[in-house]
């Protein structure tokens, strides 16, 4: 009776089948409706407005975009992301219409995904889940940007919830087709990352008996196999073959292996984007509590499960695919970006969530815990709130100068035809609709010093040099042109070939 009670967080309501009342479908969407719709409401109010593409993100949508060359797609890149953004990139270089569309389209998945939890998870539980993964500046700052570690997030919550409704409902197909393509999203936006949620739920479909049917790890297989299926080929034809191209992605990363990250990835979430080298203090511990704090909230989940035995199987589920997602990042690759754990964290809400909500059921007769629990809740998001913010200044910042530089180049002779090497070329090539090309540095080595500067006799072409470096001795002859600073204030400058004459 004891654990017949605590199945349901809430008095009166029942976990599987969903309440007879038909009122009720229509109360959990609305609940679930108005998480999504804050979340599309909070991306449109501090992310969208002015904000522009990151390296990465030009990359991708340079791909697709009718308004300047592609750039350098390194072996470690899958192309979903571009896939994604291809219908808005195609017809409009407008950042903002880019953002809007992302920002609308993330809080549709959102919903899509918590939606499919309804019959395994208390709705309320999955609205406050929902609120603790897209209350995360990381969440809310990649919502509308066009870069994939999001999309696997949304993929990998789709895809354990289907899977668990098709093992516990062998006649659920739609539930079975669902688990098949939301893997092949995660495998399209990012191949490795597919492996590590595959890799849990076959585990779970072998080990619990009442899941042991063929059909289970055959369409997980499936669904990995067809999202990954143009990487593969991608890497036969471009890479030298599928090892060859793990290999150089690899040491792209910095070369994969026992290299724990706990440490960097807890300062990197005081609102850098990317941690590497992560060095200097750690000068906002505060903003690492969160993180101190979900694996105790993760566990009281789980304990919470354990009591209500048709949230278990559930629960465990979202945690062992948590965990496999984030294993990766936090043990094997030696720096910290916090887009690299959102897979982790949206599985990760649910116990925590579940847990969460216990505690502030616990609560009710006690005003001074509640009241506790409930504030601390508040700050978190406020705070989550203000580095969002701090993140999108610094992105308009940057496109700000960034615009300056391009429209300088366009004075002193660097128009399409163009291309664009060295310090910040892709971000900068792509605004000045030029190619980027790298002859020294970074990871492209689709072009040699003698074939950059054969290019450069052919059309306009500049060296972007910055902290008074001397710019590749092949350039040393061109002509020097400082440009605008960029927010940091380092002075750089451009080595301009003889092909580029300035306008009048």
């Amino acid at each position: 009776m004891a654990r017949d009670h605590l199945t349901a967080p809430l008095p009166g309501r029942a976990l599987r089948p969903p309440p007879a009342d038909p009122g009720a479908g229509r109360r959990d969407l609305a609940l679930l409706v108005s998480v999504a719709s804050a979340y599309a409401l909070a991306q449109l109010l501090l992310v969208v407005p002015g904000t522009g593409l990151g390296w990465d993100e030009t990359v991708y949508v340079s791909q697709v975009s009718r308004d300047a060359p592609a750039a350098f797609f390194s072996a470690p890149r899958a192309r979903g992301i571009s896939y994604l953004v291809a219908p808005v990139a195609a017809v409009t270089s407008s950042v903002l219409a880019l953002r809007i569309y992302l920002a609308l389209l993330a809080a549709a998945a959102l919903l899509l995904a918590l939606w499919v939890w309804r019959r395994l998870l208390p709705t309320p539980v999955l609205a406050l889940a929902g609120l603790l993964f897209t209350g995360l500046w990381p969440t809310l700052a990649y919502g509308p940007q066009a870069m994939p570690n999001l999309w696997v997030a949304f993929a990998a919550l789709t895809a354990v919830g289907c899977f668990l409704r098709a093992a516990a409902d062998r006649s659920d197909r739609a539930a079975l087709a669902g688990t098949g393509a939301a893997v092949a999203v995660a495998a399209l936006m990012r191949p490795a990352d597919a492996f590590w949620l595959v890799l849990p739920l076959v585990c779970a479909a072998v080990a619990v008996p009442a899941w042991r049917r063929p059909a289970l790890p055959a369409v997980l297989a499936a669904g990995a196999l067809a999202g990954s299926a143009q990487w593969l080929v991608e890497a036969r034809l471009s890479h030298g073959g599928v090892l060859a191209r793990l290999h150089r992605a690899g040491e792209i990363q910095g070369g994969l292996g026992w290299h724990p990250a706990f440490w960097d990835h807890l300062r990197a979430l005081g609102g850098r984007t990317l941690c590497r080298p992560c060095e200097g203090p750690w000068s906002q511990p505060v903003t690492g509590l969160w993180w101190l704090a979900l694996p105790l909230l993760v566990a009281g989940g789980l304990v919470a499960a354990y009591r209500g035995t048709e949230l278990l199987r559930p629960v465990l589920a979202a945690t062992a695919a948590g965990l496999s997602l984030a294993a990766p990042y936090l043990l094997m690759v030696g720096y910290a970006a916090p887009r690299f754990l959102l897979p982790a964290y949206a599985l990760l809400a649910l116990p925590a969530a579940l847990c969460l909500a216990r505690l502030l059921r616990a609560a009710r007769g006690r005003p001074f815990a509640r009241t506790a629990l409930c504030l601390a809740l508040a700050a978190h998001l406020a705070l989550q709130l203000l580095l969002t913010a701090t993140v999108a200044a610094r992105s308009r910042d940057m496109r700000t100068a960034l615009t300056a530089v391009a429209a300088e180049l366009h004075r002193q002779g660097v128009r399409p035809p163009c291309t664009v090497s060295g310090e910040e070329a892709v971000r900068v090539a792509f605004r000045a609709g030029c190619a980027s090309r790298q002859a020294y540095g970074g990871h492209d080595g689709s072009i040699s010093a003698a074939g950059l500067t054969a290019l450069a006799a052919r059309m306009p072409t500049a060296v972007l040099v910055a902290d008074g470096a001397a710019p590749p001795p092949w350039a040393r002859g061109w002509r020097p042109q400082p440009l605008p600073a960029l927010p940091d204030g380092r002075p750089w400058r451009a080595y301009l070939a003889p092909s580029a004459r300035p306008a009048g």
